[in-house]
């Protein structure tokens, strides 16, 4: 076979993710756990061959990001103090939105619900026009594809006016961006209930999805298991920059498990409790966001989604150069472009098709106050576009509240070759002062003076400046507090600098490493078109969980010495192999490890002890060359780490053709 007729081949077959699980789970790639006692939803346990795809995947990761990019890796704790998550927000606002029949006491994610009863509603109006069957079927058909318990039981052709047609699809088209209020007007407006009882709901709550556990054996320390990786790595920032002697930009990484409490986690790997992140945290001057090997990516071709596309309720993507993409500002820096293009040849390289990948814009109402930019790295499953990167400009948000919370300086420190006037407000306190008129609240009100902002301060000053007083209120102390120009002088000064000292803003690439695994597992199966039966996993070698499958072509006792000799060249080599030694016909030997997406077969026969020539098949065209086991060895070598070609890692081996072809 062609590459051609491999693509024809792989495309001949409609996907079906029902094989997909079956062969999953029946190879034991992945499996719910705590399986002999009912299992326990959004938890699941990876067997041999997912271990070792997600080792090579984290492996790749690192190449390609840490190693690549010169960056500090570090690994951190999974517990996390309240205090650290009250700080950065997640306390407060690290929720979805839930609804709850107060009758039934059901549970409904209000996202979904609102996502699912405006679809049906389509599918009813779609069937009173003629233009489906039966719209239910087809409700059942998008519910199973997403994994869903079905809400809607039963719907009802019912014709809609066109403009509510639009202002449905309208909505569906970014439903990801609602607020919890929003989605609650949304119920009202559309009279949405219980969809099998008619019953109202309550408003949407937010629930958040942490785990809270206690720390230390009194459970006086409240904590969480950690939701993300990021909160390690700025807290510890300024050991970074020790270590990294002080220069900017640089970026750190960590890749470890994270756990979101979700309301309903039923799409497999896609929604799951506890799951693999890897997170990249680049600290670049907030003045200066170019890059300096931006050119090497500047002309890659993308599938954009942009927010004003999304707004008009489309769904089309743009396809442009993220060298373009930047420079229209549709990208907001370069940084930023440059790490979104990485992504893509980091997600190719490991398996991702790229005719099912785009690169989705938040909208605004979905984007953090404080982010610049954030794009997400969608990829095209049988659930839909699911979210597997985020790619945001952070801003200088984590830094700022994590040292205004601990009072530490999160900053850097940058010599300037030529001095600089600044002129800037300045407080300064009459502390004397201070102590009789607050006794113990003193330190309080110093803090807070100490604190306020440029913005703060020059309004402070015109108070002070008016009313010969300034008024204020400091968390913990009761009333207002008053302060005269005896307490406080604040003034706008001019001095000369020779040192610039700033909080780094952040561009943070986010990797769902589990969303990103079942996507390549549905881009890359497929069955064999000649016999349905016989699927195939065709992963990049690079990634796949074993490289060589070495069959001896029987258990005769004189082919053993030659399968020792080539397993101990393997092993030196390092390339990960298995033997199949059962008594099964070497077809199907060949069929079952196709599953299991392993690249090579090396074949010993009787001629193999007389030459120690041995043959070489590749999975997906089932090609087959000969050649001494050096060569052989050493064309797998080629291909899998070096990225050679079939034709170009294999030049100097005989092509072979052998009974078992119609294998």
């Amino acid at each position: 076979m062609t590459v051609e007729d491999v693509k024809q081949a792989r495309q001949a077959v409609e996907f079906s993710r029902e094989k997909l699980e079956s062969v999953l789970r029946g190879r034991f790639f992945y499996a719910p756990a705590f399986d002999l006692y009912g299992g326990v939803s959004g938890l699941y346990d990876y067997g041999p061959p997912g271990c070792s795809f997600q080792a090579n995947v984290v492996d790749q990761w690192r190449k390609h990001f840490i190693l690549e990019e010169d960056m500090l890796e570090v690994d951190c704790t999974m517990l996390t103090p309240y205090e650290v998550l009250k700080t950065s927000g997640h306390v407060d606002k690290f929720s979805d939105w839930m609804c709850r029949d107060l009758k039934t006491g059901e549970i409904f994610r209000a996202d979904h619900l609102v996502e699912e009863v405006l679809e049906a509603r389509l599918k009813g109006d779609q069937e009173a026009r003629g233009l489906v069957k039966d719209a239910n079927a087809e409700a059942e058909e998008d519910a199973d594809k997403k994994k869903r318990k079905k809400k809607v039981k039963q719907i009802k052709a019912v014709k809609l006016e066109d403009d509510v047609v639009k202002e449905y699809q309208h909505i569906l088209a970014q439903i990801d961006g609602y607020s919890g209020p929003e989605l609650g007007e949304m119920m009202k407006k559309y009279n949405i209930g219980n969809p099998v009882t008619g019953e109202p709901l309550e408003p949407p709550m937010a629930f958040n999805l942490m785990f809270e556990t206690a720390i230390g054996p009194s459970g006086q320390l409240k904590g969480y298991l950690r939701p993300e990786t990021a909160q390690g790595q700025f807290l510890n920032f300024n050991k970074l920059l020790e270590f990294n002697n002080g220069k900017t930009p640089f970026a750190s990484a960590s890749i470890g498990k994270s756990f979101r409490n979700e309301i309903s986690p039923r799409a497999g790997l896609l929604r799951v409790r506890e799951f693999l992140m890897a997170e990249i945290e680049h600290f670049v001057d907030p003045l200066d966001k170019s890059h300096p090997k931006f050119h090497e990516v500047k002309d890659i071709k993308l599938s954009f989604l942009p927010r004003n596309i999304q707004q008009s309720g489309s769904t089309e993507p743009l396809v442009t150069t993220i060298g373009e993409a930047v420079a229209s500002k549709m990208v907001d820096n370069e940084t930023l472009g440059y790490f979104i293009a990485r992504i893509y040849l980091f997600l190719i390289k490991i398996g991702v098709d790229d005719t099912k990948l785009r690169f989705r814009q938040h909208m605004a109402n979905e984007m953090a106050h404080y982010a610049a930019d954030c794009w997400d790295a969608e990829l095209k499953t049988s659930f839909g576009w699911i979210e597997c990167v985020g790619c945001a400009d952070r801003s200088a948000y984590d830094l700022t509240v994590h040292a205004n919370k601990t009072k530490e300086k999160l900053v850097v420190r940058q010599k300037l070759e030529t001095p600089v006037e600044v002129t800037k407000y300045e407080i300064d306190l009459t502390k004397k002062l201070f102590g009789p008129k607050f006794r113990k609240d003193a330190p309080k009100v110093e803090a807070y003076l100490t604190e306020l902002s440029q913005e703060e301060l020059e309004k402070k000053a015109e108070e002070l400046k008016t009313n010969g007083k300034i008024v204020f209120t400091v968390k913990g102390i009761e009333g207002e507090i008053e302060l005269d120009d005896k307490f406080v002088v604040i003034e706008k000064r001019t001095k000369v600098e020779h040192v610039r000292e700033f909080v780094p803003n952040v561009i943070e690439p986010s990797f769902g490493i589990g969303r990103i695994i079942y996507s390549i597992f549905e881009h890359s199966f497929w069955s064999r078109p000649e016999d349905t039966a016989r699927a195939v996993l065709s992963f990049p070698p690079l990634v796949a969980p074993t490289k060589v499958l070495l069959v001896p072509l029987s258990n005769h006792k004189d082919l053993a010495p030659v399968t020792a000799q080539v397993s101990k060249i393997l092993r030196k080599e390092q390339i990960a192999f298995r033997v199949d030694d059962s008594g099964v016909s070497i077809g199907k030997r060949y069929a079952r490890n196709d599953e299991l997406g392993t690249p090579f077969g090396i074949t010993i026969d009787f001629d193999s002890v007389k030459d120690g020539s041995v043959t070489l098949r590749e999975r997906d065209s089932t090609k087959q060359v000969r050649g001494s086991v050096e060569a052989v060895i050493k064309a797998v070598r080629e291909i899998t780490y070096n990225g050679a070609s079939w034709e170009e890692g294999t030049k100097d081996l005989a092509p072979f053709v052998s009974q078992s072809d119609a294998e």
